[in-house]
């Protein structure tokens, strides 16, 4: 039997890769409708019959992209190497995706666009809230397992190190994001990498 109705005349996966891929550019405040139809190729009214108004494209953008973003950071995280080799690739990882760019990097899609609207809004404000807790918690078990193996100093607290970790994440993202002519960033995650361990 064939399917009642009209047949879909794009694909959502694909229309929500280019509407993250203006927000990224321009920020949410700095991109509107009419940037995401042109992105996307589609009319506003079919963009706000499939997604909803800016900000529910905003937020289904964001997250689809932290399923397969921190999906892929968390492989990377728990590749069953030393911890230093896991967390080293952990941040690594990142780079291919914050160095995406049509004129140069622009570091995190949430990061970098989430945390100016937060202040503001509750939901972007919840949704940003939601993927850094996800990051602790990866962070954290890692280092729980850590312990456990004896990696990490009597006593040490594998939450406090799991949120340290995760500063040194976001701080690479705003740093690629302004793209520091003298930042290296894979000499960053070493070093920064080797201070946390030593704590």
């Amino acid at each position: 039997m064939r399917p009642r109705g009209r047949p879909r005349k794009y694909d959502p996966d694909t229309a929500l890769e280019a509407a993250l891929g203006a927000f990224w550019d321009c920020g949410f405040a700095g991109t509107s409708l009419e940037d995401i139809a042109e992105a996307t190729g589609m009319s506003r009214p079919s963009l706000q019959a499939a997604f909803g108004d800016k900000k529910a494209i905003y937020r289904k953008a964001i997250a689809r992209f932290n399923v397969e973003f921190l999906g892929t950071l968390e492989a990377a995280l728990f590749a069953g190497g030393s911890l230093e080799d896991d967390l080293v690739g952990f941040y690594l990882a990142t780079l291919p995706t914050y160095r995406t760019g049509p004129d140069g990097p622009l570091g995190c899609p949430v990061i970098c666009t989430a945390t100016v609207e937060a202040a503001g809004d509750a939901d972007i404000r919840a949704d940003l809230a939601a993927a850094l807790d996800r990051i602790d918690a990866d962070l954290t078990t890692r280092f729980e397992q850590a312990s456990e193996q004896g990696a990490l100093a009597p006593g040490a607290d594998p939450k406090a190190y799991g949120q340290l970790a995760g500063a040194l994440l976001h701080s690479l993202a705003v740093r690629t994001r302004a793209r520091q002519p003298d930042f290296d960033a894979e000499a960053f995650v070493r070093a920064s990498v080797r201070a946390v361990l030593k704590i």
